[in-house]
């Protein structure tokens, strides 16, 4: 196993929900864990109560995801990172009135796609550098371990979901090929596909708490929407497990996503 006392970390997206809850438990076992984000104030409030850091860094911003990994690298020798940064999609590929303008808006699908899966590209082969210049902690030559975090619409997409799940099978897609590119160096990567796990983005009161009660009509057991913690979890199995790599592991309460 990894041990992580003495380490560093980065988590992209960590300034809450299942970032958050991954730098958290990374803290938990003992790293030094730097939140890449771009809400300072959230940012800096958990940076402060896991005893890390805070760089503000656009993720497809390859001089500001450096100075993260920098950031990182004077907490600790740095052997992790997740990938957990992204935004949220939603448009039909058509409008109903048959025109062109009313069809999905190309900028912003390549937004997503932008944030989504380049960004995930981009922080992998970044810390995956610098984890490649630390010393090997074992007789397998493993220096470090990587999560990324896709999502089971890559695999389910539902209605208007044509970029989020692209975006997102892009993730599943590239993970065993980084994997066997990584090897060379002793990196592992691994990659999630949450399904309904609730966080902050679907919001506070009564409207939103029926609505997360509708989701859960496509999950089979347990029957409710996972939590952050039991996502953070997994990744930080998939980080300390030192067999696991090239793996994606859905988490989902065996959900399978109907068509809206």
């Amino acid at each position: 196993m990894l041990d992580l006392k003495g380490t560093s970390s980065l988590v992209t997206g960590g300034a809450s929900g299942l970032g958050e809850a991954a730098a958290r438990q990374l803290a938990d076992r003992g790293a030094k864990v730097v939140i890449v984000d771009l809400n300072d104030d959230k940012g800096l409030k958990v940076a402060g109560d896991i005893g890390g850091a805070y760089v503000r860094a656009d993720v497809t911003d390859t001089d500001a995801v450096i100075a993260a990994i920098t950031a990182a690298e004077e907490l600790g020798t740095f052997r992790t990172a997740v990938a957990a940064a992204g935004i949220g999609a939603a448009s039909r590929t058509i409008g109903r009135d048959g025109s062109y303008d009313s069809a999905f808006n190309l900028d912003y699908f390549k937004q997503v796609i932008d944030v989504n899966l380049i960004g995930v590209f981009n922080t992998v082969r970044l810390t995956a550098t610098a984890i490649s210049r630390t010393e090997a902690f074992d007789s397998d030559g493993q220096k470090g371990a990587i999560v990324t975090l896709a999502s089971i619409a890559a695999f389910d997409g539902q209605i208007g979901q044509a970029a989020y799940s692209a975006s997102k099978g892009g993730i599943v897609g590239m993970t065993t090929p980084i994997a066997r590119d990584l090897a060379a160096a002793g990196i592992r990567l691994n990659c999630v596909a949450p399904g309904l796990i609730d966080t902050p983005i679907y919001g506070e009161g009564e409207a939103s708490e029926a609505f997360k009660d509708s989701l859960k009509r496509d999950v089979v057991f347990p029957k409710r929407l996972g939590t952050a913690d039991e996502l953070a979890s997994m990744i930080l199995e998939l980080l300390v497990n030192t067999y696991a790599n090239g793996e994606t592991v859905r988490l989902d309460g065996a959900a399978r996503l109907q068509p809206k």
